[in-house]
């Protein structure tokens, strides 16, 4: 897949620009760059539904980021998010390693690190040193807390080396609410601890070369202790993961292989005699990466094929056909793999946008009404809301294609082009109606942040 510097997705995996991550202390945003792909948020998604309900947190409030950063790292902000980067899961060995980890994030949200690290920085001191380690909170790519306290004289000294006491004690709490999640499962604990067995390597390295998740995530040898303990003990030690778990596992990574790493990378790694379907996926996608559709085409269509009701393999074989101008074919493939997979707001907007490419009025309401679908499920997504700006003007609804081009500026952080679309939009749409509302509450909120 082509890597895009605008903020538009493109399709499959949607390679997005930066989104800020801001909390209070914050003197700016922190930039993290996200990735969206079904297939993969579906993923994380399943594996985080048991551990969920084990820690007694909701599903509907927790939402899935994945970061495109090769540094091995995940982290969690306010409001219940998760953040995983491409790195680490590309680096996982199995399915247990990244529940492990999730399980360990999931320990640290149930158990309201997030409020009483807000608290503890608070008590640190001053802004500069504030910033630096709040920054580590939302998994910012930052100093060492340790490090950066080194650098600090006197009293703030002092609050850094409180500060880092305190992060380890987290650290350790988020262990044990993990092994607890997913004992209740029937998850063993063996992924967490590889895991903790390979930041531990790092441990002597130079801070520089330290991936970001042990300087976020200070590591003791009393938290490995602790793993080993559990797992010796733990019923769930030798219990075998779920085969879809396996399997869901090897499909991401390949995945992400395909669309990451060079094509001829790609094409080392998962080689023409491996029959498998990781590998058969990472050279369809490599393949298809490499312009030579003609050979892409049937690597995908043979796991159709063999597994007719996979709706990502159906959504790769439209996203080829679709950049490769064959639109009719590709808005079939998007049909049907939005049949598989009705509640997919990326592929319902895939096919809106196929069909608006197709430029046919009579199918103008068609790729509406799989925007407003789209836009039901996932409010926040930019590409649906420029699409509906112009399935609506192509319709002459002058003021709800302005309100949708609003929206989609305020998502891609381009301030006066919404007020310039709002301020239509409010002119032209009847007072008092939902869009009209919508509109002019898009209106406060950037006045209020002039």
């Amino acid at each position: 897949m082509q890597i895009r510097k605008s903020i538009l997705p493109i399709l499959g995996i949607h390679f997005l620009a930066t989104v800020c991550l801001t909390g209070p202390g914050l003197s700016r945003a922190e930039a993290v760059p996200l990735i969206r792909d079904t297939e993969i948020e579906t993923t994380i998604r399943i594996y985080a539904a048991p551990l969920l309900t084990a820690a007694g947190l909701e599903d509907e409030a927790f939402s899935i980021h994945i970061v495109r950063d090769s540094a091995l790292n995940a982290f969690v902000a306010r409001g219940q998010r998760l953040f995983l980067t491409t790195g680490l899961l590309r680096r996982s060995k199995n399915a247990g390693q990244v529940l492990g980890v999730m399980a360990h994030e999931i320990g640290h949200i149930a158990g309201g690190h997030l409020a009483r690290l807000h608290s503890a920085i608070e008590r640190a001191g001053k802004a500069a040193f504030i910033t630096q380690i709040l920054g580590l909170a939302v998994g910012a790519l930052a100093q060492n807390p340790a490090g950066a306290a080194a650098i600090i004289s006197g009293g703030q000294h002092v609050a850094g080396r409180s500060f880092l006491n305190y992060s380890r004690g987290q650290e350790q709490s988020a262990d044990q609410a993990a092994a607890r999640y997913l004992d209740r499962v029937g998850i063993s604990g063996k992924g967490l601890l590889e895991f903790l067995n390979i930041l531990s390597g790092q441990e002597f390295l130079q801070t520089s070369n330290q991936d970001p998740y042990i300087r976020s995530h200070p590591l003791t040898r009393s938290r490995i202790s602790f793993m080993e303990n559990h797992v010796a003990k733990s019923p769930a030690t030798n219990k075998k993961l779920p085969p879809q778990f396996v399997e869901r596992h090897l499909r991401l990574v390949a995945k992400l292989d395909g669309f990451l790493d060079a094509p001829e990378r790609t094409l080392e790694k998962y080689k023409a005699n491996d029959t498998s379907i990781p590998a058969r996926y990472a050279r369809a996608i490599a393949t298809y990466r490499l312009a030579e559709l003609s050979k892409a085409l049937p690597l995908i269509e043979s796991l159709i094929s063999d597994f007719p009701k996979n709706p990502y393999f159906v959504e790769l074989k439209a996203q080829m056909l679709f950049e490769n101008g064959r639109l009719k074919e590709a808005m079939k493939s998007y049909q049907k793999a939005v049949r598989l997979l009705p509640d997919a707001p990326l592929i319902r907007t895939s096919l809106a946008h196929v069909i608006l490419e197709m430029n046919q009025p009579e199918l103008n309401d068609l790729a509406l009404a799989n925007i407003k679908e789209a836009l039901r499920v996932e409010r926040f997504m930019p590409l649906a809301w420029r699409l509906a700006g112009t399935a609506y003007g192509r319709k002459k609804q002058f003021g709800l294609s302005a309100w949708s081009l609003a929206e989609y500026n305020v998502l891609i952080g381009r301030k006066q082009l919404a007020r310039v679309q709002v301020e239509r939009a409010l002119k032209i749409l009847k007072v008092g109606t939902p869009s009209w509302l919508r509109a002019q509450d898009i209106k406060n909120e950037i006045d209020r942040k002039k």
